[in-house]
């Protein structure tokens, strides 16, 4: 009777349920086709969606030019004129409150301010403040979200780099591209979803290491994929002399059948990741030639560019792959550019810098935003912390140099779901404290996976025995700069 009453209740038989649940079953099955790791076992042993985003994403990729050594803020984009008149004179201890400094500067017995050698202007309809060694990014200011307010704890280089690309000052974390690819995976299967390019420019380096683009704690599938200046982009991805594609194919099969049996032992989630790796570079080895020649390319993407794209290595180079790899679907595509440290030679050495990577930074922001990829694409500009008001040494106006300052420091953002057009926050008539809306590295990180549609809260891995994130325990996403 009870079956009877159901039946007729929800008007159900046997056949109609017995179709329904293989329609359910069918779309199952093809969604574990389309998206192999939709029903990724997680941590904790449950089931877990993978590869999707939380809520609908502002944008699907991001471009991380990241500036290493800390370019100056008041050299750049924050026009500070009250140090001009006030150069030569004591930084005021009520501005500097007491705030740590650096070995390099502690011992100083006076702290001259300076002013920028190099003239501003306002440019676009925000009226954005660019100095004159920026020329080609001041025409592209209406596309830009500058935040003037970034800060952080860390006052040297090492744990204000690794903070910023891993949310922790010590290593042995996950990279954000690591989250990332955690989080979201890759748009094309034939590519790793993080790639890392490295270039040097003319000024004082800062090194950069491996553990910057470290997949950390998670599987190492997640680890940032290098890229070499040499003719061989990847390293170690071509065959060796006398074996052809279809005998690394049959390698590769007896591999993994060894893997699987090792994996059958010991249950080393490792083991898999392994496997995956061996696959990815498998594919690599068709699709990264042809993405990596840039010889193809038109003559009027050449001349945006600069003839510089053309030399494997150089930021411009860097810049143009960039957009080829992002277009391709990558998922997080992160530059390092050395040579930012200007401990000295500030009006020597920073012309340069900013010359190598000037009129590159431009060209990839009209570049996407003519492919109509802009507005899908976070393009990320910035260093691990700012320079200091005061000079470094003795004052020579012709010959200055400034010191680590982490209270405030400005980066910038285009695209990808910020705000075009717009400065966001403020610091004092002497470019040292946060006078209006600080932004966080945490609240920084937070913001950015927001934008690729992620919680940060929610985007957890279980490790030691504690749930780990990239924000931590910290970070709040800066609405003011959302679109």
């Amino acid at each position: 009777m009870e079956n009877e009453f159901i039946n007729q209740r929800f008007h159900i038989t046997r056949r109609h349920f017995l179709g329904k649940m293989s329609l359910g079953l069918g779309s199952v099955a093809l969604g574990s086709l389309l998206i192999p790791d939709l029903f990724k076992s997680g941590d904790d042993g449950l089931s877990q969606l993978t590869g999707l985003p939380h809520f609908a994403p502002k944008a699907k990729r991001i471009i991380y030019l990241f500036q290493n050594g800390a370019p100056s803020q008041l050299e750049s984009f924050d026009y500070k004129p009250l140090l001009n008149k006030m150069t030569g004179q004591d930084l005021p201890a009520s501005i500097r409150q007491g705030q740590r400094l650096t070995g390099m500067t502690s011992n100083q017995a006076k702290f001259p301010l300076v002013g920028s050698h190099f003239s501003f202007k306002q440019y676009g309809k925000s009226g954005a403040w660019v100095s004159e060694i920026f020329p080609n990014i001041a025409k592209i200011v209406d596309d830009i979200c500058f935040i003037k307010t970034m800060h952080t704890e860390a006052i040297n280089h090492d744990p204000a780099l690794t903070f910023m690309q891993s949310g922790a000052q010590q290593g042995n974390r996950p990279s954000m591209g690591a989250w990332l690819s955690y989080g979201l995976g890759s748009e094309n299967k034939n590519l790793p979803a993080y790639c890392v390019l490295l270039s040097r420019g003319r000024g004082n380096g800062q090194g950069v290491y491996s553990k910057l683009w470290s997949n950390g704690f998670l599987d190492s599938i997640h680890q940032g994929v290098q890229f070499s200046s040499s003719e061989e982009r990847v390293l170690y991805l071509k065959d060796p002399a006398g074996r052809d594609r279809q005998d690394t194919r049959k390698m590769l099969d007896n591999l993994a059948q060894l893997n699987d049996l090792n994996y059958t032992d010991f249950g080393d989630p490792e083991i898999q990741a392994r496997v995956q790796q061996y696959e990815m570079a498998y594919r690599m080895q068709a699709a990264v030639p042809e993405l990596s020649d840039l010889s193809q390319e038109p003559d009027h993407i050449i001349k945006m560019y600069g003839a510089d794209c053309l030399v494997p290595g150089t930021y411009a180079s860097n810049c143009l792959l960039a957009r080829k790899l992002s277009e391709s679907g990558v998922r997080f595509v992160q530059l390092y550019h050395q040579g930012w440290d200007q401990h000295g030679n500030m009006v020597g050495e920073m012309p340069l810098q900013a010359e190598d990577v000037d009129r590159a930074t431009a060209a990839l922001i009209m570049d996407l935003k003519q492919r109509g990829l802009l507005d899908e694409t976070l393009v990320i500009w910035g260093g691990e912390f700012g320079r200091t008001n005061y000079c470094q040494g003795n004052l020579s106006k012709e010959n200055y140099g400034r010191d680590h300052h982490p209270r405030s420091y400005t980066i910038w953002m285009a695209g990808g779901g910020v705000k075009p057009g717009t400065v966001y926050g403020e610091t004092d008539e002497f470019g040292y404290n946060i006078v209006r809306d600080p932004v966080h590295v945490n609240d920084f990180h937070a913001t950015v996976l927001h934008l690729m549609g992620l919680n940060h809260e929610q985007l957890t891995f279980k490790h030691l025995g504690r749930r780990y994130r990239l924000t931590d325990v910290a970070g709040k996403v800066v609405n003011g700069i959302l679109a």
